[in-house]
């Protein structure tokens, strides 16, 4: 099977606090509407952060601060194996602006599980819950 690299930027309100996190709804594909950190492919020869702060800048227009890793998501999906690194991180510069995706929203730590999560992303929930303020 073949696997799939990637890095997910858990954008927090703030690094030190963490009392909300930005989640966005799939506007593409097979998952379409179900709710994702933001993030992507990381290319050859970028680090997983470095494939963060390019990732949002495309999606998002907007400038991150990369903190510490929060987890590493092994997920079989049908047709591939996920292999997802998952960071805190913080907005530094700009707006965040919905270029791919279809809908956004801040969440804090009681709301976490009010969205359909696409089903790799479900898995890292519980670690979130226990690191937010």
């Amino acid at each position: 099977m073949k696997t799939v690299k990637v890095a997910a930027a858990v954008i927090c309100d703030s690094l030190q606090e963490k009392k909300s996190i930005f989640a966005t709804a799939r506007g593409y594909g097979e998952f379409k509407g179900q709710w994702e950190f933001p993030g992507g492919k990381i290319e050859s020869g970028e680090t997983p952060q470095q494939a963060l702060v390019r990732e949002i800048q495309e999606e998002l227009d907007t400038k991150i601060r990369v903190g510490g890793l929060i987890g590493t998501i092994e997920f079989d999906y049908p047709t591939f194996h996920l292999s997802m690194d998952c960071f805190w991180c913080e907005v530094v510069g700009g707006e965040l602006k919905l270029l791919e995706a279809e809908e956004a929203k801040w969440l804090t730590k009681d709301a976490l599980r009010t969205v359909q999560w696409l089903p790799a992303d479900r898995t890292l929930i519980g670690e979130i819950e226990k690191q937010m303020s």
